[in-house]
């Protein structure tokens, strides 16, 4: 069933291109800019550059005053933030229609004239509101540095997805302003980036207005692609133990899947909902309503561009239950998968959630703009939120078998454990006591 939202686009004489999908039904209007720079495109020793910068495109331009941006654009009735991925960055807000102007002009001022305010003392300042971040939101945060395991386990040193987006306090510590700056000018610029328009404005005047604002701004030189990060399925098991101060026990783990845009990543990702989306989902059948040893299972596919995507499956252990008996059934669950396959009845179901998922992603304004510019962006293709559905819908029994018994596999894992600190110490008190026996 293909869908039918209006695409319409252009590419700026400076490489800058515009996506328009016009929607009356109210007068809102979405503006959704992505930047062709995240984590994987950071070399050694620039880690956290693409996160950095998207809290210095908040703290003024040649013509905005720090802080302005936000206040200018909450006061025309816009929500706003921005987001930093392994793929790529993004800027986005969402407001009555009549503010659209306003929009383009702020982002358009960024993109050409940001760096007439980065200097010494803004690096300063946002380098420490980052490495409070990091405090905040990985370090102090019960299994906030999860993923920063994970990704450390699954991925061999230097590979682009092997660090997070926050990146390395130390390289922010040593970046210069003079880094900073050449970072900026090599990746944020108009033939570097999607810019989508969505909502209650026809592609004429949308295009009209994108030009007006972002058609003086000069290309950048092409940037360096970002290194390939092809690899192949995890053959060997990589794991940490951890004890800490958590409430619950927790074993996480984490996959290599294929690229994202193919059909083998839609059924590797298909294979992880059948095991774990929603409350049909056979690990929360088994281990939280029938054998009761999980509070919650949790897991499914993250799609990268970069030669790889990864996915996880994580179980929080009940109170009083033994973390090795979750980390068991999870594991019998992903080989039985593996091993049998799913059923038609459950692709059905799994098929009829993602769905579900995506007519809610882009029922809004600023969900249709987002997909338009991932695709536009990574894929160069900006209709494919048109016909997303169509490629879940074709997958088969035998794909996703395939693609479990390739990927998603007990032997070819990143495991991470969280114990707390008592159970830990009676585990060491029991496996003391089986020696003395």
């Amino acid at each position: 069933m293909p869908l039918t939202y209006a695409i319409a686009e252009q590419t700026l004489d400076n490489g800058l291109r515009v996506v328009v999908s016009s929607d009356r039904a109210v007068p809102i209007v979405a503006v959704n800019l992505w930047y062709d720079v995240g984590s994987r495109h950071e070399p050694p020793g620039l880690t956290g550059f693409a996160h950095l910068f998207e809290h210095l495109m908040f703290q003024g331009s040649r013509n905005v005053a720090s802080g302005q941006h936000f206040s200018l654009l909450e006061t025309a009735g816009a929500s706003l933030n921005a987001s930093t991925f392994f793929d790529r960055t993004n800027y986005f807000e969402s407001l009555p229609s009549g503010g659209l102007d306003l929009a383009l002009w702020l982002e358009a001022d960024r993109m050409g004239y940001l760096l007439d305010a980065v200097n010494q003392e803004n690096l300063d300042n946002q380098r420490d509101v980052v490495k409070e971040e990091k405090r905040q939101s990985y370090d102090n945060r019960p299994y906030g540095d999860s993923y920063e395991r994970l990704v450390r386990l699954t991925f061999p040193e230097g590979h682009p997805y092997a660090h997070m987006t926050i990146g390395s306090m130390a390289d922010l510590d040593a970046a210069s302003l003079e880094d900073v700056h050449a970072f900026f000018r090599k990746y944020y610029g108009p033939n570097n980036a999607v810019l989508s328009i969505v909502g209650d404005v026809s592609p004429d005047d949308a295009f009209d207005a994108a030009k007006r604002y972002f058609g003086q701004l000069p290309a950048i030189p092409t940037p360096p692609p970002a290194p390939d990060g092809t690899i192949g399925p995890l053959t060997e098991v990589h794991r940490e133990d951890v004890v800490d101060d958590v409430p619950s026990d927790l074993v996480t783990m984490m996959f290599r899947l294929p690229v994202d845009g193919t059909p083998e990543l839609d059924a590797a990702g298909l294979a992880l909902d059948v095991l774990a989306a929603g409350q049909s989902g056979r690990l929360n059948r088994r281990l939280v309503r029938d054998e009761q040893i999980a509070q919650s299972v949790s897991g499914g596919a993250l799609p990268l561009v970069g030669g790889v995507s990864f996915g996880t499956l994580t179980g929080i252990a009940s109170d009083g239950v033994d973390l090795q008996k979750v980390e068991d059934a999870l594991l019998e669950e992903i080989e039985k998968l593996a091993e049998n396959g799913v059923t038609e009845d459950e692709l059905a179901t799994v098929q009829a959630q993602a769905e579900r998922d995506w007519l809610e992603q882009l029922a809004s304004c600023a969900g249709r703009a987002d997909e338009i510019s991932h695709y536009a962006l990574l894929f160069g293709d900006a209709n494919r939120i048109n016909t997303r559905i169509d490629q879940i819908q074709a997958v088969t029994v035998d794909q996703v078998q395939a693609a479990a018994q390739k990927w998603i596999r007990a032997a070819g894992r990143a495991q991470v454990t969280y114990r707390r600190q008592e159970t830990a110490a009676g585990q060491e008190t029991a496996a003391e006591s089986g020696a003395d026996a």
